[in-house]
């Protein structure tokens, strides 16, 4: 008779070996654990890198826009600055030559020389006259002065010497055209000053202007004072 099977019974896992086991898994999941939190923190690292530089750039960002709009601001205001300085250095200088016009007004009505319409005709150009007085007249033009001037200067010579170039008075040594005295101050516009009536003229005209500053004026003169 065969003997009868014994059952097998399964060996007991010692509980060394559970607990071994146990903290083997245990430092498995710790590690996949630590991995992970490892792996968050650089990727939080990482974020907080990048928004810190793109905080930088932002901030310097606003920088260059702050200093490109002082520096607008500032350009603006001193081109406020001058704009304001030029219109008052306009107005300055409107109010001075105001000034200066009403000075002359009333100087020239002092002197007459708002009477210049009743001098006679204005010419209309030097075509008008002939001789010496047509010298005359384009000398008196080529020395800046007006064809209303010229009326005055033709009564003033008409007076003093009828325009005649060798005109003389004896007794008072006047010479010439303009009646200089004595006649060689004229020598000043020309060693001819005796024959030329156009060294003469210039002479003339240079003493009404230094004097009279206007032939106009010195025939006032000349009207009130019998001289001029």
């Amino acid at each position: 008779m065969s003997r009868p099977r014994r059952a097998h019974r399964r060996r007991a896992t010692p509980r060394g070996a559970i607990l071994l086991r146990i903290v083997a898994a245990l430092t498995l999941v710790g590690g996949v654990a630590g991995g992970l939190y490892v792996d968050r923190f650089h990727d939080e690292q990482a974020g907080a890198a990048n928004a810190s530089r793109l905080d930088a750039a932002a901030a310097a960002e606003q920088r260059m826009l702050k200093e490109h709009i002082e520096g607008w601001l500032a350009a603006t205001a001193d081109e406020r600055a001058l704009q304001t300085l030029a219109e008052q250095r306009a107005q300055s200088e409107a109010s001075l030559a105001a000034a200066r016009a009403a000075a002359a007004e009333r100087e020239a009505s002092r002197r007459g020389t708002g009477r210049t319409q009743n001098y006679g005709p204005i010419p209309a150009s030097c075509n008008s006259f002939s001789g010496n007085k047509a010298i005359g007249c384009a000398i008196l033009l080529s020395q800046g002065f007006g064809l209303d001037q010229m009326p005055c200067l033709d009564k003033l010579w008409t007076k003093e010497s009828h325009w005649n170039v060798k005109s003389e008075n004896k007794s008072s040594g006047a010479y010439g055209i303009p009646q200089a005295v004595p006649g060689d101050k004229m020598a000043e516009f020309g060693d001819d000053w005796r024959t030329n009536p156009a060294t003469q003229i210039k002479w003339g005209l240079d003493y009404i202007k230094r004097r009279y500053t206007t032939p106009c004026n010195a025939w006032q003169h000349s009207v009130d004072s019998n001289w001029y």
